[in-house]
């Protein structure tokens, strides 16, 4: 079987491409063992026909989530095909997605009649297989949709796999809630002083017992930019004080607004405008997490 093929034309299928058997419970009654052997010779060529119907259609790259026997495998190889079996039926709808095929799960159409239509064929400029590590792995390059697309993570061990995993998962999960909230906002502690401040003064105005309840939650804001300094081994006390301050010069003072962005820098240990200087969180996650506490 070829371990390279371009262009690539493929076919996703959610079938198998055994030798054909007979359902269990069917009873076929035989007077001659020349037709018994008829009877198998049949079940033989009802796959074969149906991997020609494939391959005529100009496939030459088949991917099928369940199984292929030996007897299919070498018409692929006689074809110059490359035919994968048991693929994950999510992996197949990726690739269905990204190539822009159909994942087919019978050939019987309307009229019960088998066929394969071209148009069920998806494109790439190239299907390669490729050994990375210990495993061999199926490429599928140059697809017509690019919406739909596979990261390969390689790492020393299984340990720094799974953070690189976890890390790339988590940059992409704020990436996709940036885009659906369409706004930002400075992150390093920024908005959480911001609220701690703002609802500290919203207390002072009360005169119920709701101002201990709304000042303690401003007290508890300030968790985060504590935790952050602390754990990059800064002065919490020092940094969350200045923070603090620069929050509540931008609340009282008009001509300080551009102070609202201000958050830690815990590489130098200092407070700055983190909006300019590139650390931002989607505003979708902070208005979640408020409205969780």
């Amino acid at each position: 079987m070829p371990t390279r093929v371009t262009p690539a034309r493929i076919a996703c299928l959610d079938f198998n491409l055994q030798k054909t058997k007979m359902q269990m419970g069917v009873q076929v009654l035989v007077s001659d063992p020349r037709e018994l052997e008829k009877i198998r010779e049949r079940e033989s060529d009802i796959t074969k026909e149906r991997i020609e119907k494939v391959l005529k259609a100009g496939a030459n790259v088949v991917f099928t989530t369940k199984g292929i026997d030996d007897m299919s495998l070498k018409y692929f190889v006689e074809a110059g095909a490359i035919a994968v079996r048991r693929v994950r039926k999510e992996d197949l709808r990726h690739v269905a997605k990204a190539t822009g095929a159909t994942m087919v799960t019978t050939f019987a159409d309307m009229e019960g009649e088998e066929t394969f239509d071209p148009s069920f064929l998806g494109h790439a400029d190239e299907v390669v297989e490729e050994r990375i590590s210990d495993d061999e792995i199926i490429l599928v390059k140059g697809t017509k949709n690019t919406s739909a697309v596979s990261i390969i993570l390689r790492g020393a061990n299984d340990f720094m796999l799974d953070e690189i995993e976890r890390s790339l998962h988590d940059a992409l999960c704020i990436v996709k809630r940036t885009l659906e909230s369409n706004t930002v906002v400075a992150g390093g502690g920024a908005v959480e002083a911001a609220l701690s401040v703002y609802l500290e003064n919203l207390a002072t105005t009360l005169g119920s017992r709701e101002q201990l309840a709304i000042a303690e939650f401003a007290e508890s804001l300030l968790i985060i930019p504590k935790v952050l300094a602390v754990n990059a081994a800064k002065d919490a006390t020092d940094l969350v004080a200045k923070l603090r301050s620069y929050h509540h010069k931008a609340q009282t003072n008009a001509d300080k607004q551009h102070l609202s962005s201000m958050g830690l820098d815990l590489t130098k240990g200092v407070i700055r405008n983190n909006l300019e200087h590139g650390v931002i969180e989607p505003a979708m996650s902070k208005v979640k997490i408020i409205q969780v506490c």
